[in-house]
């Protein structure tokens, strides 16, 4: 019995926002003082660092549930499963529901609640529940799956991450240039086969004697704005050394559990946060088995999409596997890995093969 990813997809907003539509925005420092340099130079210097030329904003009237149904239906139509057959819905996502005018979320009922509601299953025995696991959410939801249908539970295991960080950003800090909105989605299956696919191996891991507030709620940097609205906030350095710290190391865990030699490795799929940070963290990791890092390893989205959270790896998932990024394509028995980090800060990877 084996646990294996039979359908993706995914949700990619249509409003797209690009880097010049930032000119205008009063950038300021921490204390709410103003840079001394002018935003075209931020812009530049942002761009250089992350890879983002554009992001994908939601709609005004969907919020991260609505985003997370479009990409089930997608997942349940590619595994070509009747929905009333899915025995667990996993929904991860760190602010639920914000609506484009709110000041806060909204998470009851839970957002796997409403996507399963927005799907119409009736079936009163497929649990649905969320998961607030920071940007590696849907990667933990997999491996939540994998322990289910071990555990003999369930038999299909609807796996969603959806987030509209455009809703909780503030435009006065130049970290918001980073975030935007999607979902992606897969379908968890139990299979009977005696040839070795699916999941071989993960780790996970948190972090939080000194890391706990990386990632955290806080003011707008514009001092005159109303305090009782917060917004996503991150100290970049810090979260940046730690994942180069870290990340390679969870990496390795996983790879060294499935007992697959790191040349057999095709692709590596990374959450979409930070360009020369993945870059760096893939470095790190193939420096630990004294191997350079293999040309097309690491397919990426975040230039066009940005940093979606939880959905980008399943996002980047899915358009490799419908052979929508050019360059990359994964074959049946090709070995790949997931892996994530985010605000925990919790860091894990999952070693699989297709």
């Amino acid at each position: 019995m084996k646990a294996v990813i039979t359908g993706t997809g995914c949700y990619i907003p249509k409003v797209k926002k690009e880097n010049n539509k930032f000119i205008s925005n009063k950038f300021l420092n921490s204390d709410g003082t103003a840079f001394n340099s002018f935003n075209t130079e931020i812009i530049e210097k942002f761009k250089s660092i992350t890879g983002i030329v554009e992001r994908r904003y939601a709609k005004n009237d969907y919020t991260a549930s609505d985003l997370g149904y479009f990409a089930s239906k997608k997942a349940i139509e590619n595994a070509r499963i009747n929905a009333e057959s899915i025995d667990y819905i996993i929904v991860a996502h760190n602010f639920g529901d914000v609506k484009k005018t709110g000041i806060q979320s909204d998470i009851i009922p839970s957002l796997a609640t409403r996507i399963k509601h927005l799907l119409q299953i009736k079936n009163p025995n497929c649990v649905a529940y969320d998961i607030l696991f920071g940007c590696p959410g849907w990667v933990e939801g997999v491996i939540q799956a994998q322990a289910f249908i071990k555990a003999n539970i369930a038999k299909k295991v609807l796996v969603i991450g959806t987030e509209t960080l455009s809703r909780v950003i503030d435009k006065h800090d130049r970290d918001s240039m980073i975030y935007s909105d999607g979902a992606g989605a897969c379908i968890v299956e139990s299979v009977e086969t005696d040839i070795e696919t699916g999941i071989l191996g993960h780790a996970t891991q948190t972090f939080s004697k000194d890391e706990a507030y990386h990632l955290f709620f806080g003011n707008s940097y514009n001092k005159n704005e109303d305090e009782n609205v917060r917004y996503i906030k991150m100290h970049g350095r810090k979260i940046y050394e730690f994942a180069l710290t870290n990340v390679p190391q969870a990496m390795k865990v996983a790879l060294d559990k499935s007992n697959i030699d790191i040349d057999e490795v095709k692709k590596v799929f990374i959450h979409q946060a930070n360009e020369k940070m993945d870059e760096a963290i893939i470095k790190r990791f193939y420096r630990l088995y004294k191997k350079p890092v293999p040309k097309d390893i690491m397919p990426m989205s975040i230039h066009k999409l940005g940093n979606s959270s939880v959905a980008t790896v399943p996002t980047l998932l899915d358009l490799v596997l419908k052979g929508k990024i050019e360059g990359h394509n994964l074959q049946k028995g090709d070995i790949f890995i997931l892996a994530s980090v985010g605000a925990g800060m919790n860091i894990n990877a999952i070693v699989y093969r297709y």
